[in-house]
């Protein structure tokens, strides 16, 4: 799409040129580190998704998983995510998948962690 940003991405911030991927490092980032995975076919969701694409991702997520804690000795956990729909925070049209290192003390209380994008549903 003409239009769409990460269809549009700069070759400069890539980080990796997979089959049916790109990853690059999110220009706002919740913790540094923090990567996104697009899909390079445009497709608006996760639910677009083919099956190939949908297992070459889940063997990104691993070698992303392995290549952070290589650079960054610190990182002790990952959140894993995707916005899908206006409702959900989705402000970019093009499916990509968040990966947010975590490191011990980043926030006074981790637990609840994903649930916490509602914020009375975090702490249960």
């Amino acid at each position: 799409m003409s239009n769409c940003v990460f269809c549009n991405i700069e070759t400069e911030r890539i980080l990796n040129n997979y089959n049916y991927f790109i990853t690059f490092r999110d220009l706002y980032p919740v913790t540094d580190l923090h990567t996104l995975i697009v899909p390079k076919r445009h497709a608006v969701s996760y639910f677009e998704l083919r099956d190939n694409e949908l297992i070459e991702l889940a063997k990104i997520i691993k070698y992303q998983k392995n290549e952070l804690t290589n650079l960054d000795k610190t990182i002790s956990g990952f959140n894993i995510g995707m916005n899908i729909g206006e409702d959900a925070g989705q402000t970019v049209f093009h499916c990509h998948v968040h990966i947010i290192p975590r490191r011990k003390g980043d926030v006074k209380n981790p637990k609840g962690g994903i649930r916490g994008v509602i914020p009375d549903k975090k702490i249960y």
